[in-house]
């Protein structure tokens, strides 16, 4: 910030008047980020022939997907500067060159952005493969295009770096999820060799739409529920879900509730092995009685 000194702009950010949106970029802290904002902010560090991508392009379109751990310091913008271009040197800005097509990316508020759904690609590539479906699940449902044009895209991805993972995330990728961990468990759901579930389910209750679930086996009468901080730690929040879940339970539900300490690896083998159970005991044969 043009005439801040370092101590004076720490003490900014310290009190929130001020918010560091990108590295070396500050916003005044009782602004909203917007798309446009975000845009503005990233065209103060990209060059005239650079491209946001990857997970600053995300960021971008509504969907962060950094790992908390990065929030503490402000990534890198993630660029890459089109072939026959010098990648940038700034301290601010991550990337090298890459081959992209026009279709590949749009300009708005003079900022080159990929595209949403080339977005999705290049992340399906390159993040783990748990926050790549993440990733790739809020792009669509954000944006709206269809496991259709994923698919269309995949061939231009023949031997690029991590185009495995991409195969066999394309198939999976599903706008209906609405958080990270909700895709977190239905990835690890289906790489434990289980059916997926079904996703957002309703229960109606005298033909009304009752309860939402957010993964379900309905023949069987599964509920697998994630149970984020942000909707489910007030006290009316847990009494809400009590109520839900004594109802589902006393109608023939087994519930399984998650929490985000449900993905260490151990945690994660418990409950795989209670869903695992609760489908087995669903497909048991009733037991016929006669009397003597």
């Amino acid at each position: 910030m043009w005439g801040w000194s370092r101590t004076r702009l720490r003490a900014a950010v310290r009190t929130r008047r001020v918010v560091r949106v990108l590295h070396g970029v500050y916003l005044r802290g009782d602004v909203v980020p917007s798309t446009r904002t975000k845009l503005q902010a990233a065209a103060l560090v990209v060059g005239p022939h650079a491209v946001v991508c990857d997970r600053t392009a995300a960021w971008i379109w509504g969907v962060p997907c950094h790992d908390h751990r990065e929030l503490d310091s402000v990534p890198p913008v993630e660029t890459y500067v089109l072939r026959g271009h010098p990648p940038s040197d700034r301290p601010e800005v991550a990337g090298g060159t890459r081959d992209l097509m026009p279709c590949d990316w749009v300009e708005v508020e003079g900022v080159r952005v990929t595209t949403p759904i080339r977005t999705a690609m290049d992340l399906g590539c390159s993040l783990v493969r748990h926050r790549a479906l993440a990733a790739m699940d809020g792009l669509m449902r954000e944006h709206d295009f269809s496991l259709g044009d994923l698919r269309r895209l995949l061939p231009r991805y023949f031997r690029r770096r991590g185009v495995v993972q991409l195969r066999e995330l394309v198939p999976l990728v599903d706008d209906r999820a609405e958080s990270p961990r909700e895709s977190w468990t239905r990835l690890a759901i289906i790489d434990h060799g289980l059916p997926a579930p079904e996703l957002q389910w309703w229960i109606h209750v005298d033909g009304v739409p009752t309860y939402r679930l957010d993964l379900a086996y309905p023949h069987a009468r599964i509920a697998v529920e994630y149970d984020g901080a942000e909707f489910h730690s007030s006290p009316a929040d847990r009494a809400r879900d009590l109520a839900r879940r004594t109802w589902l339970r006393e109608h023939g539900w087994a519930v399984i509730v998650l929490d985000h300490d449900s993905f260490a690896p151990e945690a994660v083998e418990v409950w795989i092995s209670e869903l695992r159970w609760e489908l087995r005991r669903a497909q048991e044969k009733p037991q016929r009685w006669f009397a003597r």
